[in-house]
């Protein structure tokens, strides 16, 4: 059984196939939490083999699913939970970016983000919440983005859906609270990941950021009113592993409705 906190029955992590998703994945079953994996990425499957046999302890189950289609997402939960049982832990992490002036944003373009960001974030978390509720309390941890209450130059899509995913699920966690269900937001910054590397495409060195593309996030870049990062260094995914990590434990269990800013100081405003 899980030494985690709450995770003493499943753990559910949406955005499981890469970057936070997976890094999130990877500490609970180094706990031997029993972990679903879900994703729309097939590479989720490999996830999940790979922390099969890192952690052999961990029972582990992965699905493909589409955060945007509410069906989809309750068929998920279902085969989960006869898989491995109900969950006490929920994450989601699954999430997607658009960046570009909106002049130039295409109807498409913002659908897309906010099918995935807001839309996904009410598909997973109102079934996250019933079934903790009905598990009798638990714990739903929500990745947004520090860009949810501070604007950003070229990423008004992104910042838009993170504010609604961020708004929705405190709100949801006002209602689930006299349940002993627990909800809280991680806002990570800038964080190493295949997300953060897309966004500076060809400024990439293989799988990491390249010196020169590292020290613009570091400094900070005026033009598009983005302050840097004071504790001067881009942030890995496992760092925000362990925010949720504790958020998900009984060291955490008188903490709802918060929004843990992993960021290193790059936002101001709280």
């Amino acid at each position: 059984m899980p030494v985690t906190g709450e995770a003493r029955g499943a753990v559910v992590v949406t955005g499981a196939a890469g970057g936070i998703g997976a890094a999130v994945a990877a500490a609970f079953a180094a706990r031997s939490a029993p972990i679903a994996l879900l994703d729309h990425d097939p590479a989720v499957h490999a996830v999940r083999a790979r922390l099969a046999a890192e952690y052999p302890d961990a029972e582990s189950h992965s699905a493909i699913v589409d955060v945007t289609d509410r069906d989809a997402v309750d068929g998920a939960f279902d085969e989960a939970i006869a898989t491995l049982g109900p969950p006490s832990v929920v994450v989601h992490a699954a999430g997607v970016i658009q960046t570009g002036p909106v002049a130039e944003l295409t109807a498409r373009q913002w659908d897309r983000v906010f099918g995935v960001n807001a839309t996904g974030t009410v598909n997973v978390t109102r079934r996250a919440a019933d079934d903790l509720v009905t598990a009798g309390g638990g714990a739903l941890v929500v990745i947004t983005s520090n860009a949810a209450s501070t604007p950003r130059a070229g990423m008004a899509a992104y910042c838009a859906s993170k504010a609604a995913a961020a708004a929705f699920s405190r709100s949801l966690g006002l209602e689930v609270a006299q349940h002993g269900v627990r909800v809280n937001l991680v806002s990570p910054g800038s964080t190493d990941t295949p997300m953060l590397r897309g966004m500076h495409a060809g400024d990439t060195g293989g799988d990491e950021l390249t010196a020169a593309a590292r020290e613009r996030l570091l400094a900070g870049e005026p033009e598009r009113f983005r302050l840097g990062i004071p504790l001067q260094r881009v942030a890995h995914a496992a760092d925000v592993a362990e925010a949720v990590l504790f958020l998900a434990s009984d060291a955490a269990c008188h903490i709802t409705l918060h929004d843990l800013r992993i960021d290193g100081g790059a936002t101001l405003d709280m």
